[in-house]
């Protein structure tokens, strides 16, 4: 299992929001692009990252953030926020984001979400960001009304390779992945006819969840406000997760 750190960025700055409450916010460092550069330097393999002024406005508002973050690091990025049309997918891959992440286009509007696999395949996921098992959007702010039991097939049959759960209820709580939804969403998954990739993401603070994470057969953890306040080592992490 890949362990991924998160860099959520808003106005400029790296922050953590609690349970997607935009009210809830702590800033952890005025310069994105520094932070990326530790989590690389301390063994990261993969970073995720999340525009958040984009995820609620619904359209870009990080870009100057996010190229300096790729412009210090060699790793590959992963960008979810705000990108709601094919243009916008085309642009970021283009400079340079090694995997895009749709969450409202995903739910409303397949048509460019069936587009965009068809165009770029396993560079395109979708994030399935949910609260008491509904799909909510627009920066978690607004409630789809779609069930995440109803969405996982849609999904599949649209060709989507890979997918990021996330509890909104655990995300940046520290209290714990919720497993007994991950498991749900797991057995669904493993009854599609074609496979789809989870990486699970919301309240990991602790190796042992990570251990926990792993034994589910998840292909990532995404990890961030433990990594911010020092609950979890990410080299210790990594170290963990490569032992036998």
């Amino acid at each position: 299992m890949q362990i991924i750190p998160a860099i959520d960025i808003r106005a400029g700055r790296c922050v953590r929001l609690e349970q997607g409450d935009y009210a809830r916010e702590t800033v952890y460092s005025d310069g994105p692009a520094a932070v990326a550069r530790r989590w690389q330097d301390a063994g990261a393999q993969r970073l995720h990252v999340v525009d958040l002024d984009g995820a609620r406005d619904g359209r870009p508002g990080n870009q100057d953030a996010v190229r300096a973050i790729l412009a210090v690091v060699t790793i590959p990025v992963q960008l979810g926020g705000g990108i709601r049309d094919i243009a916008g997918i085309e642009q970021w891959l283009a400079t340079g984001v090694d995997r895009v992440f749709l969450g409202t286009a995903a739910v409303a509007d397949q048509t460019t979400l069936l587009n965009a696999v068809t165009l770029f395949r396993q560079r395109v996921a979708v994030a399935v960001d949910a609260r008491d098992g509904i799909v909510r959007t627009a920066g978690w702010t607004e409630s789809s009304g779609v069930l995440v039991g109803d969405l996982i097939p849609q999904l599949s049959e649209i060709g989507v390779s890979r997918i990021l759960y996330t509890d909104i209820s655990r995300d940046g709580t520290l209290s714990g992945p919720n497993f007994a939804a991950l498991a749900q969403l797991l057995d669904q998954v493993a009854g599609l006819p074609a496979s789809l990739a989870v990486i699970a993401s919301g309240g990991v603070s602790t190796l042992e969840h990570l251990r926990a994470l792993s034994d589910t057969g998840v292909e990532g953890a995404i990890v961030g406000k433990a990594l911010y306040t020092g609950a979890i080592d990410l080299a210790e992490a990594l170290a963990d997760a490569a032992s036998p």
